[in-house]
């Protein structure tokens, strides 16, 4: 059993990147917290390709990936999200801020219902874990770079609905196309080849503010593209 390939490497980097995560989480640094999310989600697809590329596809690399991405997609993101309510409330105790832990939870459901689901192979069904982390990650950075919208993000009632509605899009029976390239052609590429445009170019002009937007048309175009193929 070979533990110590590449993409395990890699594997191994993306729960570090988690594990350093909460701790500055829980120091309060939640633009560290965020950055260390955006590398791991490099590592995260890194390794798949990379295993793809060495021909180094194992089962203990499978289940190491989940695990990893638990605590960098799951925990953290979920640890994001408390603090920001903390900051929104001045109720003592807090309690509303540990419903934050749902998004944890059901994390956990999401990549458990991926690892033994045959129909994600080349699609999802429910939105990917990354996904939520992404955009939980960019929170402390439109604070930083666009305050205008802290009105909207240090806001109990805000975050509580979105962990709620995230929540079920993490397990809802919801087909999503995957980024996954069989070729690097255009041919049977169109959608996923459009997203990533449409994504860079909203990066550039948007910056951090982008990123919820692009997770909602992630979503939108999938439905679409789904209620087309039925046609």
């Amino acid at each position: 059993m070979k533990l110590y390939t590449l993409p395990n490497l890699m594997t191994c980097g993306n729960l570090l990147c988690g594990c350093v995560g909460i701790v500055a989480a829980f120091r309060g640094d939640l633009l560290l917290s965020g950055m260390l999310i955006g590398v791991a989600g490099v590592l995260d697809f890194g390794d798949g390709f990379v295993a793809r590329l060495l021909k180094q596809n194992s089962e203990i690399g499978k289940q190491l990936d989940s695990l990893a991405d638990m605590v960098t997609f799951g925990v953290l993101p979920s640890l994001i999200v408390f603090q920001l309510i903390e900051r929104s409330t001045t109720d003592i105790p807090h309690l509303t801020s540990y419903i934050a832990f749902t998004l944890a939870v059901f994390s956990a459901l999401r990549l458990a219902k991926f690892n033994i689901d045959t129909r994600q192979s080349d699609s999802f069904i429910g939105v990917p874990t990354p996904a939520n982390a992404f955009l939980v990650a960019s929170l402390p950075f439109i604070l930083r770079h666009n305050p205008e919208f802290e009105f909207i993000i240090i806001n109990e009632t805000t975050l509580l609905i979105y962990t709620f509605v995230m929540s079920f899009l993490l397990v809802a029976e919801l087909p999503l196309f995957a980024l996954k390239f069989k070729s690097f052609g255009w041919n049977g590429n169109e959608l996923p080849f459009s997203f990533l445009g449409i994504s860079l170019a909203m990066l550039v002009f948007l910056h951090f503010v982008a990123v919820p937007v692009i997770i909602a048309l992630y979503i939108l175009l999938s439905l679409i593209f789904r209620k087309k193929s039925k046609n």
